[in-house]
């Protein structure tokens, strides 16, 4: 919903050699409240456990705005500023010639937004499992491009020279926080068959700060039969390194059922293998339920083996109340 909207207005004068330009942008931010409650053996989890005030609201606060060019272009701009960091992203929509954008902090497309496709009536399974690990690829700063769409297919593309997600740059300024990480690159597709299914695959290169490169491989399909819509995905990762390397598979399973207009629910199930170690095993039951203007939403998610460790769990149940006005 927008809050208010901000009118930014062109600046001139006497003191400057050009005129500046700027578009108006809207704002826009949730009421939230949520209550979460941590248990489990692993290290965040028995901090969160321990903490006091599980209450929460919701600090989001979203700047959108868009315009378009002499040419037809559409510009946007986005920043995203919550509790833990700030995210900004410049998108330009070239209509038949596709959509290039760049983002400071979190890169879409290509790889990235294909690590769980799987439906749910909330969040990911993974979503409040504290200090787990699955394959996957990372997100950062970065260029992306969705190509027009091939054949009924959407095809992106995203590119990192420093793979990072943290140390976001103001223009003309460096980062000293960010980790040079060395370049990372992915391709996604999405093809749709027929009304009911559709096929998701894509494979990419995560660069490390060691020089031993991550490769990913991610195949899924999705398919939706009236209410019900089922998913399955695979998502490989293998570590370069020669020595010890940390080579990592994912398989996620999850399903949801639209009881009614205003309930849905939804179960689903990550398991994470790595060589030598027990297996990760991560399940999550959730509920949604709107009614006029209040939405309630809960979940529970419960891991074991986390991080590939035996006898370490985590498990987080969470309830979020939101108006919309």
């Amino acid at each position: 919903m927008n809050i208010k909207k901000i009118g930014l207005t062109a600046l001139a004068g006497s003191l400057v050699a050009t005129s500046a330009y700027a578009g108006e942008l809207s704002v826009s931010g949730a009421a939230t409240i949520t209550y979460s409650d941590y248990s489990g053996t692993s290290t965040t989890s028995v901090t969160n456990a321990a903490a006091s005030g599980n209450w929460g609201i919701d600090q989001d606060i979203n700047f959108s705005g868009s315009g378009e060019l002499d040419n037809g272009f559409v510009v946007s701009l986005s920043h995203n500023i919550d509790q833990t960091f700030d995210t900004s992203t410049i998108t330009l929509d070239m209509g038949d010639m596709g959509t290039l954008a760049y983002s400071d902090m979190e890169v879409a497309g290509g790889l990235f937004d294909l690590d769980d496709i799987t439906p749910t009536a909330w969040e990911e399974a993974t979503d409040g499992v504290v200090d787990e690990a699955q394959a996957g690829m990372a997100s950062g700063q970065g260029f992306s491009y969705a190509l027009p769409e091939i054949a009924g297919a959407s095809v992106s593309i995203a590119y990192s020279d420093n793979l990072t997600t943290s140390g976001s740059v103001n223009d003309g300024g460096v980062s000293t926080s960010g980790t040079d990480n060395g370049s990372s690159y992915g391709i996604g597709i999405k093809y749709p068959v027929g009304d009911v299914l559709t096929l998701y695959g894509g494979i990419g290169t995560e660069g490390q700060a060691d020089g031993n490169d991550l490769d990913h491989q991610t195949i899924g399909a999705k398919a939706t039969f009236g209410p019900i819509s089922v998913g399955i995905q695979r998502n490989d990762e293998d570590d370069t390194a020669a020595a010890s390397p940390v080579d990592l598979e994912t398989t996620i399973i999850g399903v949801s059922y639209l009881v009614n207009e205003s309930l849905s629910i939804s179960y689903g199930t990550h398991n994470t293998s790595r060589d030598g170690r027990v297996d990760q095993d991560i399940d999550s039951i959730q509920a949604a339920y709107s009614m006029g203007g209040v939405s309630l939403k809960a979940q529970n998610s419960k891991g074991e083996g986390i991080a590939n460790t035996a006898s370490t769990t985590s498990e987080k149940t969470e309830l979020s109340l939101t108006f919309a006005f």
